[in-house]
């Protein structure tokens, strides 16, 4: 008895293939057009949301500032001018004097005997001279009556004649004297500070050793040196406005610890020439000094304000650097990013001041990280007030 097979069973296996057949032209058709067209699937991914900015020109006063020398308006030291010992002080270190205020008594019994010796001569010399005048007119009168030679009556004036001469010594040597005792009391050249004063009573100093210095801090000197370009720039500034006045106002000193010193700077002149080594001139600078705030020596900065025309703020987050370049993303019409290089003028604050863009140029301003060159983009644009909001306080 033969065993019946179950209905179908031959037909379906058949069935199965035939079906198998167009799913494999499908999905190699599909394949093939994801293939033929790579772009396909990007356009079809949402575009990143991205903040822009559009950049415009603009003109800013951006600070300059050089590494000065700070000078008293006059700054002397006192030396000796005769040696001995130092027999008093009459000052401390730091303290205020006066013009002519005493400030060191050195011995000075030898000087003192030295006018006492001079005064003595000239005493001497002007009682020969007393005698000789007599002698000159008691042989005037014998000549007058033919008594004696008038020979006898120009050895007379000969004589007085030399008597004059040991007075006029003799009172030089004097005011010698009287000078060097006057320089065993050693006086203030100017109103001042007293500086160190390094020999004390008792002290043995030669001629020329130093005693003190006295500074007058008043007002102080700021020296420093601009490039030629930047002298150049200053001084037609200077000459179109026809007053300094509006520069000086640009002119302020940066103390060592970085405050702003209150006062502002008077430029009062500058240096004949330009260094032909470094291409800089300097400029001098004074500043009142009411409280002697400033000390001789000090360190600081001045700061210039120089303006600048026509450049554009880029955002110091809205770049990135390789090795030596600075980039940034660019945005064009078709919403692409695009990097490019730029060189900065100078960094100012949280900004890069640069050239070379055009007005309405678009960059990434924030997540430069989440894109790259060729990303499609979806731009919100991002007010320049809101983006410089900050620039004021830079300023």
């Amino acid at each position: 008895m033969k065993t019946s097979k179950p209905l179908g069973f031959s037909n379906r296996k058949s069935l199965d293939s035939y079906l198998s057949i167009p799913i494999l032209v499908l999905l190699f058709v599909t394949v093939v057009a994801c293939q033929s067209n790579p772009n396909k699937s990007k356009k079809n991914k949402k575009a990143l949301e991205i903040p822009v900015l559009a950049l415009e020109p603009t003109d800013v006063e951006v600070p300059q500032t050089y590494i000065c020398d700070i000078q008293a308006v006059q700054f002397v030291d006192v030396r000796s001018k005769v040696s001995g010992f130092v027999d008093n002080i009459y000052v401390d270190e730091g303290q205020f004097v006066k013009k002519g205020q005493s400030l060191f008594q050195l011995s000075s019994e030898e000087f003192n005997e030295m006018v006492n010796s001079a005064r003595a001569n000239l005493m001497r010399a002007k009682a020969e001279q007393k005698a000789a005048l007599v002698e000159v007119e008691r042989l005037q009168i014998l000549v007058d009556k033919k008594i004696i030679s008038p020979s006898e009556l120009e050895l007379a004036k000969s004589k007085k004649a030399v008597t004059d001469s040991e007075i006029a010594q003799a009172e030089s040597q004097l005011k010698a004297a009287r000078t060097g005792l006057s320089y065993t009391t050693v006086k203030a050249p100017f109103d001042g500070i007293v500086d160190r004063i390094p020999h004390k009573i008792g002290s043995l100093v030669a001629e020329n050793d130093l005693l003190t210095s006295i500074t007058d801090i008043s007002s102080v000197f700021a020296y420093y040196k601009v490039n030629e370009n930047e002298y150049l720039n200053f001084m037609r500034t200077k000459i179109e406005d026809g007053s300094a006045d509006d520069l000086n106002e640009q002119l302020t000193l940066i103390l060592s610890d970085g405050q702003i010193y209150p006062d502002k700077g008077i430029l009062e002149t500058t240096e004949g020439d330009i260094e032909s080594g470094t291409g800089s001139i300097g400029f001098r600078v004074r500043f009142p000094n009411p409280n002697q705030l400033i000390k001789h020596g000090a360190s600081g900065k001045i700061q210039m304000l120089s303006k600048l025309e026509d450049v554009y703020l880029i955002p110091q987050k809205s770049t990135f650097e390789i090795q030596d370049f600075t980039y940034v993303y660019m945005v064009d019409e078709e919403n692409v990013v695009k990097v490019r290089s730029f060189k900065p003028i100078q960094r100012y604050g949280n900004y890069y001041l640069a050239e070379g863009f055009n007005p309405g140029d678009k960059i990434v301003y924030e997540g430069i990280q989440q894109v790259q060159d060729g990303s499609l983009v979806d731009p919100k644009s991002i007010a320049a007030a809101d983006v410089y909001q900050d620039f004021v306080t830079v300023r």
